[in-house]
């Protein structure tokens, strides 16, 4: 059989099921590290709860994909998660979802095995949203998460250090009220509204536009213009100052 006849009887089976993004809708895809709990706390010596090299590999990581080729307006990263808001008019692939995946989480997984110099895989989902508000909503989710699962982390790791077995950290903070929670950390010196922001709220990267001084080439004048670069946010406002900002990111309708 010529090879002409056999693609195109078996290219069907690869995008009969392809789906596409309709134009309009608001894209977000959501990476997760896969088995990254094991990776930095046995294989690889990270600090627990927060290291700083794993804050900063996932800052890197986050900073790739924004530059991958994608329009991606917002990328925002917690633990070993990191969600990307695309610009409503990309269309690269034809806006076929499969790519979006595909590409992302490979692109995610090599820059951070690169950084980590050992192997580390994330997969990646789409969500497909028609309102600007349910965006704003994404992203608040995405951060009370952050603020939820710091608070338990920073309880297991405490009892865990004390010599507390895994279900027994597990079951001391597992249904207690977050004072109560507070109260723990407090009475062993940690004071949870003191710690570094980007413990309990994620960060965030995003474009923005600064004045750069320069010199026409031609008189030999200054001048200034106006470039684009990557700004890194560790300190990102919280609830409706936090939605605030992320409409600031969005494109008017």
């Amino acid at each position: 059989m010529k090879f002409n006849d056999l693609d195109a009887r078996l290219r069907v089976f690869e995008t009969a099921h392809d789906h596409c993004a309709l134009p309009g809708l608001y894209l977000v895809a959501r990476l997760d590290g896969r088995g990254f709990t094991r990776l930095t706390k046995e294989v690889h010596p990270f600090e627990a709860p927060f290291d700083v090299r794993m804050r900063d590999y996932m800052a890197e990581t986050t900073r790739h994909l924004l530059e991958c080729g994608f329009r991606i307006v917002y990328g925002y990263t917690q633990s070993d998660e990191i969600s990307l808001l695309l610009h409503p008019s990309e269309d690269s692939f034809g806006r076929k979802l499969r790519k979006y995946t595909s590409v992302l989480a490979g692109e995610a997984s090599a820059k951070f095995s690169l950084l980590l110099g050992d192997i580390g895989v994330f997969d990646c989902r789409i969500s497909q949203l028609p309102r600007r508000e349910n965006v704003v909503d994404y992203f608040r989710w995405r951060q009370e998460d952050a603020a939820r699962n710091s608070l338990n982390a920073h309880c297991y790791w405490l009892l865990r250090k004390q010599g507390s077995s895994v279900a027994e950290a597990t079951a001391q903070v597992k249904g207690q009220r977050t004072a109560t929670k507070h109260d723990l950390l407090f009475a062993h010196g940690i004071n949870y509204n003191e710690l570094p922001a980007w413990q309990k709220r994620g960060l965030g990267l995003y474009w923005e536009v600064y004045p750069k001084a320069g010199l026409n080439p031609h008189t030999q004048e200054p001048v200034e213009t106006m470039r684009r670069r990557l700004a890194l946010n560790l300190e990102l406002p919280l609830g409706d100052a936090y939605a605030d900002f992320i409409r600031t990111l969005l494109p008017a309708d």
